[in-house]
């Protein structure tokens, strides 16, 4: 990380202040809207790594844009990461404009290639934003998706997809980023993909972990039940880690459902599992994981497992292959 925000283990309880800044608006030719994104910063200090994040679904109106997520986009960003957050064309700000677009409503190709288009363009996005050029990191780019958002992150990182269309298999997985972070990330297709969504969203059950090769960080709740998609339960949500090649670490959440403690935003009605203190905990290892994943040798993540997976108040377990 910057040399502002050293990434010895007791750095991660101080946090420094966050610019946030949007919307950037990217032209994106042939896409039916512009790019919206939001990024947060750092407010000092250079050499800034990156993360992607992607949105998923959900019933609120803004939390699936570029104003969901604050409680880990801000982490992430006090503890020296630049955040790059946009809206996706599934998100409902959106529905009135996009609902006849090719893609629609899934949107899956396009998801992935908003990411593609930021990092083309975060020369742009470095400049636009006020007292951030010259600080980021550009060989140093991480990606992290809740839900549908980690399909989508998943695309990225490696895993390859049957088009429902077309019966052809498509990579889109992009070099540029280093490592990820699925979160409460769908599973398998194939037979266990047997819920009552199955046959109206078939885009889920078209992934293939197999070829996810880069070094992800796959979170799942263990009462997270999917059973709209499989009867599999919440074993389902680990088969990114389960399924794709190592090098692979799966994060078990104790106690926690689809919305991991309520990461779409700062107390959210909707949220099943309202827990703050397992969101705090799961922001501090996602940061330190992605930490380590870009510094090679960085101490963080296993200061990070030793306070919060070990011992009687542990939030989950993690396991590595």
């Amino acid at each position: 990380m910057s040399t502002s925000t050293a990434t010895s283990a007791d750095a991660w309880g101080t946090p420094v202040p966050v610019l946030s800044f949007s919307p950037v608006v990217l032209p994106a030719p042939g896409r039916p809207v512009d790019l919206h994104v939001r990024v947060s910063a750092p407010a000092s200090g250079t050499n800034h790594p990156v993360i992607l994040f992607s949105h998923g679904h959900g019933p609120s109106n803004n939390l699936s844009s570029l104003n969901g997520y604050a409680p880990l986009a801000n982490f992430w960003a006090s503890h020296g990461f630049v955040v790059v957050q946009p809206t996706h064309l599934t998100s409902r700000t959106l529905s009135h404009l996009v609902a006849d677009a090719p893609g629609a409503p899934d949107f899956w190709r396009s998801r992935a290639e908003d990411m593609t288009h930021i990092l083309d363009r975060l020369d742009v996005i470095e400049s636009t934003v006020p007292q951030l050029a010259g600080r980021i990191d550009h060989t140093k780019v991480a990606l992290a998706g809740h839900s549908y958002g980690g399909f989508t992150a998943a695309l990225l990182l490696g895993a390859g997809l049957t088009d429902p269309d077309t019966g052809k298999v498509v990579h889109l997985a992009e070099p540029r980023i280093k490592a990820g972070v699925l979160l409460a990330a769908p599973g398998r297709g194939g037979d266990a993909y047997n819920g009552p969504m199955a046959e109206q969203w078939p885009i889920i059950g078209a992934v293939d972990f197999s070829t996810m090769t880069a070094p992800t960080l796959v979170v799942a709740g263990d009462k997270d039940d999917p059973r709209h998609f499989t009867d599999m339960g919440p074993d389902w949500h680990a088969d990114p880690y389960t399924l794709a090649p190592g090098p692979k670490t799966l994060l078990t959440l104790f106690g926690a459902e689809h919305g991991l403690g309520g990461i779409a935003g700062y107390d959210a009605a909707e949220t099943t599992d309202e827990n703050p203190g397992r969101v705090a905990a799961l922001a501090r290892l996602t940061a330190a994981y992605l930490d380590a994943q870009l510094h090679s040798g960085a101490p963080a993540w296993q200061a990070a497992c030793e306070a919060l997976t070990t011992g009687p108040d542990s939030v989950g377990r993690v396991e590595s292959k």
